[in-house]
């Protein structure tokens, strides 16, 4: 059977809540629709999140991501309600996601939301290496 789109996120224990690590997921194919035109958005996600006690299970992410494809809806709006809805199932000690709309009319959109757990304090920052760009298949 097929799968489809669900709003239905699904969560797992996350198999180490005593530590901070960074989840990071790269999501190029969100779409969307422009509650003006009815024209398709196209952007990529980006999401960072650093778990407490759950984190996400990745194929529910994909059908709820997809859930968007026919919906109406204004970046900022759009981008604000994942977060809203993201936070609610986890829970996390902070997550941030990152919109990168593709070309409209000339002009890019980001929209970038954070969210912050009451009274978690991040460790000071270890710049080791940063996330570039992934390809859309590994070598």
């Amino acid at each position: 059977m097929p799968s489809s789109p669900t709003k239905n996120l699904e969560i797992f224990d996350n198999p180490a809540p005593a530590r901070d690590y960074q989840i990071h997921m790269e999501i190029p194919e969100f779409t969307c629709l422009c509650p003006k035109t009815g024209q398709p958005d196209f952007a990529t996600l980006i999401l960072d999140y650093i778990a407490d006690e759950k984190c996400i299970e990745l194929k529910s992410l994909k059908l709820y991501i997809w859930s968007y494809r026919n919906e109406a809806t204004f970046h900022e709006a759009v981008t604000n309600r994942i977060v809203d809805d993201l936070v609610a199932v986890l829970e996390p000690r902070y997550l941030r996601l990152t919109a990168k709309f593709y070309v409209r009319g000339g002009i890019f959109t980001n929209v970038v939301v954070e969210h912050r757990k009451s009274g978690w304090q991040p460790l000071p920052p270890v710049d080791l290496a940063k996330f570039g760009s992934q390809p859309p298949i590994r070598e």
